[in-house]
């Protein structure tokens, strides 16, 4: 068993691994108790209820991404037109993974949980929002040092890019292909003049 400081992100990174292959109502919490090798008991010390635990999950996915999102932007050796296509490949590549099945846990539920759980919609909102305020961000930043050129506000840019990927990523799990996926890729670079 992992040391007690470490039971809940190891309850929280096996739900994610399970929930992305099976979906959120179909995985139990002794499934995700089994597999991290923690007792049940254990499982209300850290969550009232599996709702605050999907919560506390999406809440924890989304603090990884963001992570991986600033690791992108810190790169002062690349422009800003190369860290928002440093992040759109590694979003192709994450959703194009395991036969495009991905592991954007927003595309593998946001359409089931929205209709389950009121807090894991609202969290699910809240973490989207952020991602596009990252994107706007950097879209903002490369109108500024001339490495991006749009015809819409940066905003308004981010929210249509990140409506395009996330259509593209659930298509791409749908037909089993990277196409759609490639052809997002295409149009952001079209998008963002790069």
């Amino acid at each position: 068993m992992p040391p007690k400081a470490d039971t809940r992100k190891s309850l929280l990174d096996t739900a994610r691994r399970i929930v992305l292959a099976k979906g959120y109502a179909a995985v139990g919490i002794n499934e995700v108790l089994a597999d991290a090798g923690v007792p049940k008991g254990s499982f209300y010390h850290w969550f009232d209820s599996k709702d605050a635990f999907g919560e506390a999950m999406m809440k924890s996915y989304f603090d990884d991404y963001f992570a991986t999102m600033d690791r992108i932007v810190a790169d002062k050796a690349k422009s800003s037109a190369e860290h928002l296509m440093q992040y759109w490949q590694y979003f192709h590549d994450t959703q194009a993974a395991d036969d495009c099945q991905g592991g954007c846990l927003v595309v593998k539920l946001g359409a089931e949980i929205a209709d389950l759980s009121e807090a894991m919609r609202v969290t699910t909102k809240a973490g989207t929002a952020a991602i596009i305020d990252r994107i706007e961000q950097m879209i903002t930043a490369g109108v500024a040092d001339g490495s991006v050129s749009i015809q819409d506000t940066p905003r308004a840019t981010a929210e249509t890019l990140y409506d395009l990927w996330l259509g593209a990523s659930m298509l791409a799990k749908i037909h089993g292909s990277a196409a759609q996926l490639d052809r997002a890729l295409a149009v952001t670079r079209q998008v963002l003049h790069v």
